[in-house]
This record gives C-alpha cells, sequence and structure tokens, in this order.
C-alpha cells in the first residue's frame, strides 16, 4: 500500500508540475492567486467539485448517521450543499462591485476598516489551517487503517507531493490537478458505490438498523434532528469563508460558468453525502461502526476483496491532495493579497516569491500535527462557530450599504458571545451545538439590524468598492 501511496502522489505531483512549468513562464503574481477570468464551465465545475471533496466525505457523513441517523444524513447532505447554491448570488454580487477583487478579506477592509478585516482575516485563516490538517490527518489514518502504514510516513508523503506542485504552479496548476483528480474522483466513487449497494444488500441494512438501533430510522429521532441542523448551520457558514472557494469565483470566466459550476457541485455534493451516510447506517447494522469515526471502513474492510483496500487509498489520496492543493493556495493568496495592503511598495516578483514560500512553510507545522494523529475535531467547530457569527455582518454588508462598521463589529462580538456561552466543553460525550450554532448566527442579526435602520450615518455607496481594488501586479 506504500507504493501505491508514493506512486499515486509522484502521479500527481508530476502532473502539476509539468503543467506550472509548461504554463509558468512569466507567471505574475496575479495569475498564482487569481486566475482571473481563464476558466470555462468544464474546468471550473471540475475543480469545484475536486476541492470540495475530501478525506472528511469518508468520515463526517458515516459517523454521524451512527448516532442521528436519517435527519443528521439529510443535514449533513443540505449542509454541504447549501453553501455552492449561495455562493452564486454571492459570488456574482462580489464579482459585480469589485471586478479586479482577489479575496473576501480585500472586501471587508474596504467595506468595513481594519478591525472586521482583521477579524475575518484570522478566522479564515484558522478555519483554512485546521481544514487542511484534518484532511492530511485522515489520509493518514486511512494508511493505517488499510496496512498499518505509520502516521508521519502518509503525511510527509502527501504533503511533499502537494506542495511541490502547488508552490511553483500556484492556482491555476491546482485548478489543472483538480481536473485530472475529478476524472479519477468520478470512477472510484461510482465502484465504491457499486461495491457498497452489494455490501449493503448483504447486511440487510434496514433489518439490521432496525434491530441494534431503531431510532436511527426514524426522522423523528431527537438528536438526529438536532444534529443535522447543527450541521447545516455549522457546514454552510464555514464554507463561505473559503479563500479557496472565492479565488474560483474569480477564475471563472463569466457568471454563466458560475453558476453552472457551483449549481452542478451543489448537486453532486448532496448525493455523495447522502450515498457515504447511508453506509454509515449500514455499519450499524452489521454491526461494524466501533469506533464510529471509521464506520465506513469497518463496514467495507470486513467484507472486502483484496482490492478494495487498494481502492480506498487511491480515493483517500484523490480527495486529500485535490482538497490540500486547494486549501496552501487559498492561504499563500490571503497572504499575498494582504501583504500588498500592508507593503504597496513591495515589487511583484517578492510577493510571488512571499507566495510560494508561504506554500512551503505552512506544511511544516501541518506535519507535525497529522504525525502525531491529533484530532483537530474540536477546533474545527470552534471555527465554525466563529464564522457562523460573521456570516450575517460580512455578507449582509455585502446585500446592502446600511449596515455600518460598528453594528458589524457588535453583532459579530455578541455572536461569539452568545455562541461561545452556549458552546460545550472539550470532551463532552454528546456535544449539543445546535443552540450554540443558532446564537452565533441570529444574534448578530438581532444586534445589527437595528443600527441598520436607525443608524443617521450615511449608507455606504458599494459601487465606490470596484475603485478601491486594483489587481496585484499594479
Amino acid at each position: 500500500m506504500l507504493i501505491v501511496l508514493i506512486a499515486g502522489a509522484a502521479l500527481f505531483a508530476v502532473a502539476g508540475l509539468a503543467y506550472a512549468l509548461y504554463t509558468g513562464g512569466g507567471q505574475t503574481v496575479e495569475d498564482y492567486v487569481t486566475a482571473r477570468g481563464q476558466f470555462g464551465a468544464g474546468a471550473t465545475t471540475a475543480t469545484l467539485f475536486a476541492s470540495a471533496m475530501g478525506s472528511w466525505i469518508l468520515f463526517g457523513p458515516p459517523e454521524a448517521a451512527t448516532w442521528g441517523g436519517l435527519p443528521a444524513i439529510a443535514g449533513y447532505a443540505l449542509g454541504s450543499a447549501l453553501p455552492p447554491l449561495l455562493y452564486i448570488p454571492l459570488g456574482r454580487r462580489l464579482r459585480s462591485l469589485m471586478p479586479e477583487g482577489h479575496a473576501l478579506t480585500e472586501y471587508v477592509r474596504h467595506r468595513y476598516g481594519r478591525a472586521m478585516h482583521v477579524f475575518v482575516l484570522g478566522i479564515m485563516i484558522f478555519y483554512l489551517f485546521i481544514a487542511l490538517t484534518a484532511q492530511v490527518t485522515g489520509m493518514a489514518f486511512i494508511l493505517r487503517l488499510v496496512a498499518d502504514v505509520p502516521l508521519w510516513i502518509t503525511a510527509g508523503i502527501v504533503l511533499v507531493a502537494t506542495v511541490a506542485y502547488t508552490a511553483l504552479g500556484g492556482l491555476r496548476a491546482s485548478v489543472f490537478t483538480d481536473g485530472v483528480q475529478s476524472l479519477l474522483l468520478l470512477p472510484l466513487l461510482a465502484a465504491g458505490a457499486v461495491f457498497a449497494v452489494a455490501t449493503v444488500e448483504g447486511t440487510s441494512l434496514a433489518a439490521g438498523v432496525a434491530d441494534r438501533a431503531p431510532a436511527l430510522l426514524r426522522w423523528t429521532h431527537g438528536p438526529g434532528v438536532q444534529g443535522g441542523l447543527a450541521l447545516v448551520l455549522g457546514i454552510a457558514s464555514a464554507s463561505l469563508f473559503n479563500q479557496g472557494t472565492w479565488q474560483r469565483v474569480y477564475a471563472a470566466d463569466s457568471a454563466a460558468t458560475l453558476r453552472v459550476g457551483f449549481a452542478t457541485v451543489a448537486g453532486a455534493m448532496a448525493v455523495v453525502v447522502v450515498g457515504t451516510g447511508l453506509l454509515g447506517l449500514a455499519a450499524v447494522g452489521a454491526g461494524a461502526a466501533d469506533p464510529p469515526s471509521t464506520a465506513l471502513f469497518g463496514l467495507l474492510l470486513d467484507a472486502a476483496p483484496p482490492g478494495v483496500g487498494l481502492g480506498l487509498v487511491g480515493l483517500g489520496l484523490t480527495l486529500v491532495m485535490s482538497s490540500a492543493d486547494t486549501v496552501l493556495n487559498a492561504l499563500a493568496s490571503l497572504v499575498a493579497v494582504d501583504l500588498r495592503q500592508v507593503l504597496p511598495a513591495l515589487s511583484g516578483d517578492t510577493l510571488l516569491r512571499v507566495a510560494r514560500w508561504t506554500t512551503a512553510a505552512l506544511a511544516v507545522p501541518v506535519f507535525a500535527i497529522a504525525a502525531q494523529g491529533i484530532s483537530v475535531l474540536y477546533l474545527f467547530l470552534v471555527a465554525d462557530l466563529a464564522c457562523a457569527a460573521a456570516v450575517v455582518p460580512v455578507f449582509g454588508g455585502l446585500l446592502s450599504g446600511r449596515l455600518t462598521n460598528r453594528a458589524a463589529l457588535l453583532g459579530t462580538a455578541a455572536g461569539l458571545l452568545a455562541g461561545g456561552l452556549l458552546f460545550p466543553a472539550p470532551g463532552a460525550a454528546q456535544p449539543a451545538l445546535l443552540p450554540a450554532f443558532a446564537a452565533a448566527l441570529f444574534v448578530p442579526a438581532l444586534v445589527a439590524l437595528p443600527f441598520a435602520l436607525f443608524s443617521r450615518q450615511e449608507a455606504v455607496d458599494l459601487t465606490t468598492l470596484g475603485s478601491k481594488v486594483t489587481t496585484i501586479d499594479e
């Protein structure tokens, strides 16, 4: 299995490096972080699909199904499909207001000012770093489950291969390899679905779950309903602060391409999440859901012919590298964009070098954490909560000029406070997340709305945002 891992990682790295060398002559920092308007509907859909997938698809939905049943699966699917649909109007709006823009943080800086900018930049970096660490850790766990490969070996191979082409080629190389990875993901997922159907049929899903945990099959299952709603709020909120996705908003060549790509991915995400979630239920029915976090592997590997472990490794590697390169380049782009704001005299070549070295440097702490197998789930939930508190202030300001800087700051702070007070402590056996996420999302609206309605401050002219932003090269 280790040879398969090395060969697969090398394949993606060589493809990305070859593309970067072929197209990278004279690449500017603008191309590196934005690739503005360079990709049509096919490439945009492929890169959105590949970058949205990750090792979480093999762990999260199946585990949610083991405690939340059908309602949790539905919530996970809705939470995964909703963000792409929200990106369609929000992305078109941001592109129209800031045609030369690069990042959500850039919009926040010019719309509100430094305080909100620092907060949003902080939560985006934190969220992306935790997401990258979770992806690499997930891949390391897959190899340990399938072939008992030490965690640090898997983490090192994945990160070295991903950094090799992402640092050199930037966003264009990431989009290109996403296309290659999408071509592999589709048959791998299809083959997995066929095998899963055969496995589930043999375990008699409904009968097995009805015997062992009948509540999981009820749509009124309390923990599942609450957990499903929490997943919708948490996943949807955090996904809106993914810089990798905002890069692809600008990389699409038209609003129509944006609409087709995101709508297609929304449907695909829902189907995949439902499929892997049902496998988690099947694991419960087969008595193979202990521990819940590896329910899918417990189900498939117990009844697996020799090739299934190989297929899981290939699928996991494709999922992880397709999302890891996205996150690495997203973090590097935030550094480059914001460094331009702080030090406008820096040359484009210097910014390009900084972005490339940032990509490589980020791999070091990720490797250190992933090699230890430390769970970052709690930190992931904290990042989701912070994102939820910022949703209304950030995107409300994109839609209306009446929302003031003070309203945004007070609303965000109130959401963080309310959500934080209700947030479960680390190690809680069955954490109740819905009250915390609901408070973080809705309290800012209650605080900020009166300011927007009764403030005497003149409304911000949103049409002036575009004049405040130019390409990084200028």
